[in-house]
């Protein structure tokens, strides 16, 4: 009676705090969106707003974003963000790009509103996204435009051309004139509102700065709300609820950004901002959206969906810290916190495409989500560990929603970090009074790392479950009934009491055991045990319930038949069986798939196909046979699949194994020979001429940039419009020098070498605690002249810093000609060059755009492009190498014939020595994949995000060596040109080996790469005004 008493008392507090009546909000503009203190509002309907991040500009491919966006909506999500990347679309001042190539995203809105998917837009100005700059543009970076992210007018005078640019697009594009883009965020993690938060004490250059974005984004005529995501817990910025004074700034929808286990696998990257993040503890997130935003709903508009591996970091990154087992417990640890929305970040940046049991594992909640329409409306209702759950060490959350009463328990360990074997029962409230449960079943069970949500009067179309110790998975209405689908770990047991049913029948077993009905004084109560399968049983209300493992869950989908974001049940389908199940439509009794298999698959779909195949008559199950005219049909990627129909509904058929598979395309591959080689750095010598258009005189006396250098002219690439990659310098002296002092930054793991006059020097080959480096070179080994001498420096350029570092410039800092003590003449460099980028900011690649090369020789030349003449060069193989320090160019081509109807992920895959001082980087069809941006470890690929530039390989500080590479890039039916470059930093040289490496091969019906040629432009004459 204590007990029941504690729950009482509970759910009387709970109907104090729902008869409060809270603030329906919209953005002063129009209704289409609103939103309180519970959930979103699209049209009056509640919107649980479940959303993953992917970026265009990581995949440079648009007739790939198809593919991602199909995998998204495939999961359950009902929405998408983008972050906008200034940087990639703006090459020079004043100039912008959203034509050429990928930097024409419109196509994503159009598939957004074609697919069902809402979409967050992020232009920034900022972004961070791990990407160089937060995604500023290079030429921002000078110091000109002052410290940005303020209201300094000529920064406000630099963004304002993107921003309107930006925001008239997506106001073409937004729910209010027939798009899908539902919101739009303002800056980015700029918690930079108070002074002093407690206080509330405002910083009115902050202030200022998001008024004139706000301003402005409302001009360009974007009537929807607005978000900003809340950097850490403790900022609480731009909310209007926290905003008590009114000091202004403030954006229609705060949310908060949070990664629990650290952004990185470099765990000290995170002590400075949250200290030392604890292993595998959940946060509380409830008590910050209470105090900083009560009226809104409490939405993350960023939450941990990997971490990114840092230069050095491990080999494949850290998968296990956030794997699965992650998912499952702090997603579910979100929900019990009473969030409303979520936006994974990342769930695609840049790997191969493939889904991995991350993206199964999120599916298996996002369904959840997606059926459960009543969590759009709750109120915490306790939580605890006795209480609600006998046991100590069980901790629960419990909501309810307050105008239905269902209710929802997130069960996890107490302490989350513990992989400890537990058993509990669970103490419900339900319609029918407080319940313990399972009343019949074995109790319910957390094993090692996972959590568990639990329901009570559960709405599944018009049929209610009481409760069920069983996950459900989703629920789809199909002609008027549902269909409840229910999972449990392999090998676990559940029960759930299904309101109004009487008798019960097992259709199909596979797997199950101890199936069992027990009449209760409602309906009948249902416990199980589940193996590796999938059981159906048949009740006489017309309810089927479908009974899952985790395993078998994996391999079910729920597409839709509908491009309503907010997927009403009685508009979808089930499938079981293949890899991917993309899009469905049921239609006059053909069921039309499309997705992707390997191996022969036995498929198996529920459809509502407007006849009863089965039910219940009199005291049993009947099977009603399909007659000669309305025999179903199913076709798959277009062909038909023979299919029977089973004694419980559905219709079962094959799908025969594919032609192609890992090894058959394996095996198809060419392996890389034939290589030519040229010399790849013939800067190095005395004798090699600067004065062409590829160099630039490095002549300024003075910069604007807060770092001011050491020594004299400036030597920062950005002064001289060169924002990315390698940076060359040439310096001419007279006199009796005896060596040079150089410090160089180029950012973290960043290296350069030196030589005079065509003589090796040195190296410094960088690490990743350094972003400068210096070092005092003699000249002893080498033979200076009476006349001119020239110094000649390569550095790597490893892109610019973020947030407050993106003024940190790239260059040399001081570079101070040596003499001897007996020597008075003054040594000093009587001239500088630079080169970068062929035509700097004249962005003369536009669709592979200012972010994809360098100032190598053979970049600036052209020589990583198709069609580049190399007949004339000599052969030779990366593996033989350098035997002494320099660089060097290789080319070969790649000839592919792959199937079309298979979507195959390639990656090349790079070695070398161990102990080999050496940068390489490779190149595909003159693309050096990644351009500075970093890909992601997600839920869509196989790697984790990785702060190494992809194609950039540098084996001494690690650790990546594998490149997917996407079709389209690469032709998967022509030839391909690959270009390697390799800078042997030390006397021993270096070599490096590539090859092509099958990562997955998919039937699909995707057809990768076609119509793909205008992204792979070829060689012209004009490069060869860079040399």
């Amino acid at each position: 009676m204590k007990l029941f008493r504690s729950l009482l008392l509970a759910g009387q507090l709970l109907a104090t705090v729902a008869a409060q009546q809270w603030p329906l909000h919209d953005d002063g503009l129009n209704d289409v969106v609103q939103w309180d203190h519970y959930s979103l509002m699209v049209n009056g309907e509640r919107l649980f707003f479940w959303s993953g991040e992917f970026h265009y500009w990581r995949i440079p491919v648009p007739e790939l974003w198809q593919d991602i966006m199909e995998k998204i909506k495939a999961a359950g999500f009902n929405a998408f963000s983008i972050y906008v990347h200034w940087g990639f679309h703006s090459a020079a001042h004043g100039e912008l790009d959203f034509e050429s190539g990928a930097h024409n995203f419109t196509r994503i809105f159009n598939m957004a509103k074609e697919l069902g998917l809402y979409m967050l837009v992020r232009p920034g100005p900022y972004i961070n996204a791990e990407t160089t700059g937060g995604g500023f543009p290079g030429w921002l970076l000078t110091g000109d435009y002052g410290t940005l992210r303020n209201n300094d007018t000529r920064y406000t005078e630099a963004w304002t051309p993107y921003w309107d640019a930006m925001s008239k697009l997506v106001a073409e594009h937004s729910v209010t004139n027939g798009g899908n883009v539902l919101l739009y965020q303002i800056e980015n993690e700029y918690g930079e509102q108070w002074t002093n938060v407690s206080a509330r004490t405002p910083n009115e250059t902050a202030i200022a700065y998001m008024e004139l974005l706000e301003a402005s984004t409302r001009q360009n005529m974007v009537n929807i709300p607005t978000s900003f995501n809340n950097p850490n817990l403790g900022s609480k910025a731009w909310s209007l609820d926290y905003d008590i004074n009114h000091v202004g700034g403030d954006v229609d929808l705060y949310t908060l950004d949070n990664y629990p286990s650290c952004w990185s696998c470099n765990l000290a990257e995170c002590t400075s901002t949250n200290g030392f993040p604890p292993d595998f503890t959940t946060f509380d997130y409830y008590t910050n959206f209470q105090e900083a935003a009560p009226t809104q709903p409490s939405i993350l508009g960023e939450f941990q969906g990997g971490s990114y591996n840092p230069w050095g970091g491990p080999q494949g990154g850290c998968i296990s810290t956030t794997g699965p087992d992650w998912v499952n417990v702090f997603y579910r640890n979100n929900i019990g916190n009473k969030i409303a929305g979520q936006n994974i970040y990342m769930l695609f940046g840049a790997e191969s495409r493939l889904l991995t049991d991350k993206y199964s594992e999120t599916k298996l909640l996002s369904y959840f989500v997606r059926a459960a329409k009543d969590l759009a409306k709750v109120e915490r209702a306790g939580n605890g560990t006795t209480i609600l759950t006998g046991n100590p060490d069980v901790f629960a959350q419990a909501l309810r929603n307050v105008d239905t009463g269902s209710h929802f328990y997130v069960a996890k360990h107490t302490n989350t970090t513990l992989v400890s074997y537990l058993t509990f029962k669970l103490n419900m409230t339900t319609s029918l009074g407080q319940l313990q449960v399972p009343q019949y079943a074995p109790n319910i069970v957390l094993n090692g790392r996972q959590a568990k949500i639990l329901v009570a009067d559960f709405a599944a179309g018009a049929e209610r479950l009481v409760y069920s110790t069983a996950e459900i998975l989703t629920v789809s209405i199909q002609d008027n009934k549902p269909i409840i689908v229910f999972w449990v770990p392999t090998g676990e047991s559940g029960e759930f009491y299904l309101k109004g049913a009487k008798h019960g029948q097992v259709a199909r077993c596979e797997g199950c055991a101890n199936v069992a009905f027990h009449p209760a004084s409602e309906g009948l109560i249902v416990s199980f045990m589940q193996n590796r399968g999938m059981s159906v049983l048949m009740f006489d209300t017309g309810v089927k319930a479908i009974i899952l493992d985790r395993s078998t869950a994996y391999a079910f989908w729920q597409p839709t038949i509908s491009a309503d974001p907010n997927v009403a049940l009685n508009e979808t389908i089930l499938v079981k069986g293949p890899y991917l199940t993309r899009t469905a439509t049921a239609d006059n009794g053909t069921i039309t798939l499309t997705g992707d298999y390997n191996g022969t698959t036995e498929l198996e779909v529920f459809a509502p196909l407007g006849t009863e195949t089965a039910g219940w008559s009199g005291g049993g199950y009947s099977h009603h046979s399909w007659g000669s005219q309305d025999s179903p049909k199913v076709m798959f990627n277009g062909q038909a699949v023979a299919v029977r129909s089973t004694r419980y509904g559905s219709l079962v058929g094959s799908l025969s194994a594919p032609n192609a598979t890992i090894a058959t395309i394996q095996a198809s591959i060419p392996a890389l020979t034939d290589w030519k080689v040229a010399d790849g750095l013939p800067e190095r010598m005395a004798s090699y001429n600067d004065s062409g258009p590829g160099w630039k005189p490095a002549n300024k006396t003075s910069t604007l940039n807060p770092w001011q250098p050491e020594t004299y002219p400036v030597l920062y690439a950005d002064e001289y419009g060169f924002h990315t990659q390698t940076i060359l310098w040439r310096a001419r002296f007279t006199g009796p020098a005896t060596g040079v002092y150089l410090n160089v930054i180029g950012g973290v793991a960043s290296g350069w070498s030196a030589w005079l006059n065509g003589v090796f020097l040195g190296s410094t080959l960088g690490n990743v605690s350094l972003s400068e480096t210096n070092a005092t070179l003699s000249f002893g080994n080498a033979t200076t002249t009476a006349g001119e001498n020239v110094l000649f420096i390569i550095q790597d350029h490893m892109g610019h810093d973020e947030t407050s570092g993106v003024l940190n410039p790239r260059g040399i800092l001081n570079a101070t000609l040596l003499s001897s003590p007996s020597n008075s003449e003054n040594c000093t460099f009587t001239s500088w060059h630079v080169a970068g980028q062929a035509g700097g900011e004249s962005n003369i690649d536009p669709i592979r755009g200012p972010l994809n090369e360098g100032g190598l020789h053979a970049e600036r030349l052209g020589w990583h492009l198709p069609g580049f003449d190399d007949s004339a060069w000599e052969s030779g193989s990366p593996q033989q190498g350098l035997s002494a320090p320099g660089a060097k160019f290789y080319r070969t081509n790649l000839p592919l014939d792959l199937p079309g109807d298979v979507d195959a992920s390639l990656a090349f895959e790079l070695q070398a020595p161990a102990g080999a001082e050496l940068r390489a980087q490779v190149y595909v069809n003159g693309y050096m994949f990644g351009m500075n941006s970093t890909p992601s470890r997600t839920p869509l690929g196989t790697a984790e995000l990785t702060a190494c530039i992809a194609g950039k390989f540098i084996p001494y500080v690690g650790h990546q060596v594998e490149f997917p590479v996407f079709p389209g890039i690469l032709d998967y039916q022509g030839n391909n040109t690959i270009g390697l470059s390799v800078w042997a930093q030390s006397a021993g040289g270096g070599s490096v080996s590539v090859s092509v490496k099958v990562l997955g091969v998919y039937q699909s019906s995707l057809h990768p790469g076609e119509g793909t040629e205008y992204l792979r432009p070829g060689w012209s004459s004009e490069r060869l005004l860079y040399y």
